[in-house]
């Protein structure tokens, strides 16, 4: 299967070399020692034929997995934010098993629930043997497997939202950052004026909370303002028509 025949807004691969990618098996085992999700339809189940899918179920919600050997792969998804992965981490000849919402899930990809819980599959399937690397599709974003794994377990058991990984933070051309991934989770992104963002480690830092923040609590109606990390104050504000939250020190 080829990705761009398809529209995979809301999608996650796990990337593996070639001949490493897992069977229908090796997911059964999985989800009985994870013990988060379980498979709701196997075709290879009382001696069928493996056709390379199963589907997944967690939290109510079902998940299609595809890609699994021995039927051909999903070719490897294109990214340019990495994450995790060292310089010598090559993944021009890995194969891509993929994760989707299932088809009832169609039009509801995007809510929140469905996101959050496929993350929490995809942190669970990259504890299997041969994982090189995780592909969050949204952000075109590609981590580490064990980097993937524990950043979302944590948020997924009460801690920060993982902001490089889930999402991106990109340098705009003013010298501001901007957000990539996380209309997903809120539909909005976020943008930090030049100015906020002119030391990029402490504006890397503001960023990074306040990714946390608007995925807990939601998309931004009203403008709000908050005490940064160096006691300056500054205001958060969605712009004209909403798609962006945008960064802004207040003069006092």
């Amino acid at each position: 299967m080829r990705l761009e025949d398809q529209d995979f807004a809301s999608a996650v691969s796990l990337l593996f070399a070639p001949g490493k990618r897992p069977r229908a098996a090796d997911i059964r085992a999985l989800a009985r020692k994870a013990g988060q999700f379980s498979i709701s339809l196997d075709p290879a189940a009382d001696g069928g034929v493996e056709e390379g899918w199963l589907e997944l179920l967690a939290n109510g919600l079902s998940f299609d997995l595809a890609g699994l050997a021995p039927q051909a792969p999903i070719d490897v998804p294109g990214t340019i934010h990495t994450f995790g992965l060292s310089g010598a981490t090559s993944i021009a000849r890995h194969q891509a098993v993929l994760i989707t919402p299932g088809p009832h899930l169609a039009a509801g990809g995007a809510m929140f629930p469905v996101v959050r819980t496929m993350a929490m599959i995809a942190a669970h399937l990259a504890e299997l043997e041969g994982v090189d690397a995780v592909a969050w599709h949204p952000a075109r974003a590609m981590s580490d497997a064990d980097y993937f794994r524990r950043g979302v377990l944590r948020w997924i058991e009460g801690g920060a939202f993982p902001g490089l990984g889930l999402s991106a933070l990109v340098t705009t051309p003013e010298g501001g950052l901007v957000s990539e991934g996380l209309s997903l989770f809120t539909g909005q992104e976020l943008r930090l004026d030049p100015v906020v963002a002119a030391d990029r480690a402490e504006g890397a830092k503001i960023a990074l909370r306040l990714l946390s923040w608007l995925v807990e609590n939601g998309r931004v109606i009203e403008p709000l303002e908050f005490t940064g990390p160096s006691g300056e104050t500054l205001r958060i504000e969605g712009n004209g028509n909403g798609a962006i939250v945008d960064v802004r020190r207040v003069a006092r």
